[in-house]
């Protein structure tokens, strides 16, 4: 399949991309992943093996475009969940702060 990444033409089969990753260890995915095989690469690690190029100069939804394209399950950044919620009082109050002892 022919994909652009970072301004550049590649030709990427799902065979190809499984042979490039084989041996390589997955760093620590803290945000979008690929998994390939049973492993989750996290996306720009993949990008960086199978085009050899710096990270900075593609993005990951390049990245994310072309493994769905190939076939690879994806996995987007999880929303944030928000802690808990305040009321109303507990909020102003932990604006304000609390009190400093003399």
């Amino acid at each position: 399949m022919r994909c652009v990444i970072a301004r550049f033409p590649f030709e990427l089969t799902k065979s190809g991309v499984l042979e490039s990753m084989k041996g390589i260890k997955p760093e620590q995915v803290m945000g979008e992943s690929v998994i390939i095989g049973r492993r989750h690469y996290p996306v720009k690690q993949v990008g960086q093996v199978v085009t050899r190029q710096d990270r900075r100069d593609f993005s990951a939804d390049e990245v994310l475009r072309a493994m769905t394209k190939l076939g690879f399950t994806c996995r987007a950044l999880p929303k944030a969940v928000p802690v808990g919620i305040h009321g109303s009082l507990q909020q102003a109050s932990a604006m304000l702060g609390t009190p400093m002892s003399v």
